[in-house]
């Protein structure tokens, strides 16, 4: 039984609705997506994000892309389509779920028979169908998590980074879907949660969906890890991934490779939660991850104020790669295997 009733994106009718992650913790607030274009703008602006939730959105987008091509022509239907995945494809370049729901989409307007009606009906149950199985992969993920936690006389305390909850995913999360588990068994004591800066998913998201839950949980900057872990605070790390590739190597968002280092120098078992569709197994290693750089202004401001000095120069990368030797286990929905044993899922 899952214990998030929180989904970031659900269906309603004619039109995909979403949780403004924005606006959390301050406000809860949905927005009405109706085309395309606006899909395109909410995950390019982070009104949803998280690698399997914009895949989940992308899906969507497609078939609401596929509802204003007009034309009777299946070939003119499919060029067309084309153009509107290459729009959702440059919304976020290192999440690869973005680019798996596409191709998926597509794959499934190449393929299904029948008039353009009957297609752009195959388009929806395919987007329904990848947030179906998200969900289940979630849990999935989160029950083989629960079972290879570190055995302690205590129960435990594990920090996360960003956030890698229900938000960012169809449902219950993936890093925080372990979480959940591990609290749903009665096997969590606590929950330390990086800010994650800059833009502050931890403290605004991850902090929110625990209180959300009733999960006691702890916010600490970015710089506090190594300290905490000194202080014999964090009993294991669980972080989600962007993309991995073939040899294990993990993209997250910036700062889980420091904080992966960190745990390395303090023997603290570092995991990395993700489902198989983050595995992108046409790149050997995490060099060939394409990593996306945002905005300067993500840095310099919070909210409405200026916290930097004019003039000065900024750097601004959204994710950082951590190499596989830094990870203990990766926890995927078929089961936790070390980076080197991904090889084995490769289809």
């Amino acid at each position: 039984m899952l214990t998030s009733s929180l989904y970031p994106v659900t269906w309603q009718g004619d039109r995909a609705v979403l949780i403004d992650q924005t606006r959390i913790p301050q406000e809860y607030r949905t927005v009405e997506i109706t085309n395309s274009e606006s899909m395109a703008d909410a995950i390019k602006t982070m009104i949803v994000r998280g690698a399997p939730a914009i895949g989940v959105a992308a899906a969507y987008g497609m078939y609401l892309g596929s509802q204003e091509i007009i034309t009777s022509d299946r070939t003119t239907f499919l060029q067309q389509l084309e153009e509107i995945a290459q729009k959702l494809r440059q919304t976020r370049p290192t999440a690869v779920n973005l680019f798996w729901a596409i191709e998926r989409q597509l794959q499934t307007a190449h393929h299904t028979p029948g008039d353009l009606t009957a297609l752009k009906t195959a388009l929806l149950e395919t987007a329904q169908t990848i947030q179906r199985e998200d969900l289940a992969t979630c849990q999935a993920i989160g029950d083989h998590g629960l079972s290879i936690l570190p055995e302690t006389p205590e129960k435990l305390t594990l920090l996360t980074h960003c956030n890698a909850g229900a938000l960012a995913t169809a449902g219950y999360g993936t890093a925080l879907g372990v979480i959940r588990s591990a609290w749903r068994a009665n096997r969590l004591q606590r929950v330390f949660a990086d800010e994650t800066r800059p833009r502050l998913q931890g403290a605004k998201l991850t902090a929110w969906e625990c209180v959300q839950d009733n999960i006691p949980v702890t916010v600490i900057s970015d710089n506090m890890a190594a300290h905490c872990m000194k202080q014999g605070l964090i009993d294991a790390v669980v972080v989600g991934a962007d993309r991995i590739t073939t040899n294990g190597d993990a993209a997250n968002k910036i700062g889980t490779y420091s904080l992966a280092l960190v745990s390395k120098a303090h023997n603290v078992p570092f995991f990395v939660a993700a489902p198989l569709s983050t595995v992108d197994f046409k790149l050997a290693t995490g060099e060939e991850i394409p990593i996306e750089e945002r905005d300067a202004q993500e840095i310099y401001q919070i909210g409405d104020s200026r916290i930097c000095p004019e003039g000065a120069d900024y750097y601004n990368p959204a994710f950082d790669v951590t190499p596989a030797h830094l990870i203990t286990a990766i926890i995927t929905e078929k089961g936790a295997v070390k980076p080197e044993e991904l090889k084995q899922f490769k289809v």
